[in-house]
């Protein structure tokens, strides 16, 4: 059960309150989305996970700012038998902070077998060498060949996600960064086997279609221009449809923000419609 789901129930009466508050099997798996994890703080993080009464094993915490090293180690401590932990976007974590809590879970003979943890500030290839080494000691099963990572924008958002990764991050071949490490979609650059062509690297190094996630060539970033801030590859912006007006597309996650016009199928985007509206206005001054 979600957590705004929890809270709800909790407030409706006090006896349905009481018995939510009481069943430990719906506190085990806490997972705390925005907005609310625009709130969340230690201390409450603390009080909501007291509920499990130390048998929590899921953790999901996503672009919770207000979240501190020592914090989320004083839950690990009451809770020593979870076994993931997602924390991505929440920047007041650091990677010393993330060692300490899977040092601990080692110490207690713990079973980590999940992290998530993009965006986390201070990342280096040290933490990381540390955190795989550690939780491949608790969890042989983990130890495993790289395999392949693609990039979809709404996997990066999403909180619950079917990757079955030990560790969502790796060190970029190319700046040498810790971040989520893709691997291109299209055929002809996966069969590359010298690593200085290969384009394998993170989201920064070689940007991204959104729409296939393969690599996109300086050309393409040129000619295949979007309506939104996302990107596109030629061959993926040639079959979507386009604004009646600047001839831009929009792309999958955005569409929300076309502007239908009377004609079936054909669509403005937000710039022209208010480049229209203004003009309009100029004229009625006149």
């Amino acid at each position: 059960m979600r957590l705004p789901e929890l809270l709800a129930y909790w407030r409706i009466c006090r006896l349905l309150g009481e018995a939510v508050a009481g069943d430990l099997h719906l506190w085990r798996r806490l997972a705390v989305e925005r907005p609310l994890s625009g709130w969340l703080t230690d201390q409450v993080l603390l009080k909501l996970t007291a509920r499990a009464e130390g048998t929590l094993r899921s953790l999901r915490l996503f672009g919770c700012l207000h979240e501190s090293d020592a914090g989320l180690l004083r839950v690990v401590e009451h809770n020593p038998r979870v076994t993931e932990i997602y924390v991505p976007a929440c920047a007041g974590l650091t990677g010393d902070g993330v060692v300490k809590i899977v040092q601990l879970l080692h110490e207690r003979k713990g079973n980590i077998s999940r992290l998530r943890l993009d965006g986390i500030s201070g990342m280096s290839k040290h933490h990381l060498d540390i955190i795989m080494s550690l939780m491949c000691k608790g969890n042989p099963q983990g130890q495993q060949d790289r395999s392949p990572l693609f990039y979809n924008h709404r996997a990066r958002e999403a909180l619950d996600t079917n990757d079955e990764r030990p560790i969502d991050v790796d060190l970029c071949p190319v700046c040498a960064n810790v971040r989520p490490v893709f691997d291109c979609t299209r055929d002809d650059c996966r069969k590359v086997r010298d690593s200085l062509w290969r384009c394998q690297g993170c989201y920064f190094c070689f940007p991204r279609c959104e729409k296939c996630g393969g690599c996109i060539s300086p050309e393409d970033l040129v000619e295949a221009d979007l309506a939104c801030s996302d990107l596109m590859c030629l061959d993926c912006w040639l079959t979507v449809p386009k604004c009646s007006t600047c001839n831009r597309p929009y792309c999958e996650r955005h569409e929300n923000l076309m502007v239908s016009l009377s004609m079936a199928g054909q669509f403005s985007c937000q710039r022209c419609k208010e480049l229209d509206a203004s003009h309009g206005n100029q004229e009625d001054d006149y």
